[in-house]
């Protein structure tokens, strides 16, 4: 299995377009299978965090006022990640935050996002939604802390993760999963995923 870097932000809002910014961010490395490594920091915003958005997160106006800036973490949060490539649930949500605090620091994103949650549809249909909680619930993952905490929600999409990778090996008979397949199969559909399947082991079997 390639080594993953699994990341999830808890911010202000739902947009950087619209002002929101991080509040706190965990990222684990995954190493076959197993969490190698952890980094999770809560950061000052620099903006007022809503109501709405304390109490669903536990993340407080005073429990940021005294953290590090938003940029200080994030440089700290891109030498962790280094060139891992990088899986979120909901990618769409955090490559939105990670590449716009990027840009104030004058970094830039090499890697490609995988999305759990793209890849849950395609391989549990029959999940009742396709929400974090719902799928550890549904699939009988390993329970990591408080939904909507950082390192919680990072750890929880890691097992998501390893439990995606298996039911693929175990489904299609692959033996192993890399992360450009990942890709590949979170922009088919569900009745592509045997043809996406078979262009993958003609890739691999061309590459050999």
């Amino acid at each position: 299995m390639a080594i993953h870097a699994v990341i999830d932000f808890e911010t202000t809002g739902l947009s950087p377009a619209l002002g929101a910014r991080p509040t706190e961010v965990a990222i684990v490395i995954i190493d076959g299978g197993v969490i190698v490594d952890r980094f999770q920091s809560l950061m000052n915003p620099g903006v007022a965090i809503p109501r709405d958005i304390q109490a669903l997160t536990g993340i407080t106006n005073e429990m940021v006022r005294e953290a590090p800036t938003v940029e200080a973490v994030m440089r700290d949060a891109l030498r962790f990640v280094g060139t891992h490539p990088m899986v979120a649930h909901n990618a769409a949500f955090d490559s939105k935050f990670w590449d716009a605090e990027l840009r104030r620091i004058h970094g830039r994103r090499k890697q490609e996002f995988a999305c759990s949650m793209l890849l849950a549809r395609r391989l549990f249909p029959e999940a009742p939604n396709h929400k974090l909680a719902t799928l550890v619930r549904t699939l009988g993952l390993p329970a990591t802390g408080r939904f909507h905490r950082a390192l919680a929600d990072a750890e929880a999409t890691a097992h998501l993760l390893q439990h995606i990778q298996q039911e693929l090996q175990r489904r299609f008979r692959l033996s192993a999963v890399s992360h450009e397949l990942l890709l590949a199969l979170q922009a088919a559909n569900r009745a592509q995923l045997d043809a996406c399947i078979r262009r993958y082991r003609g890739g691999e079997k061309r590459s050999t």
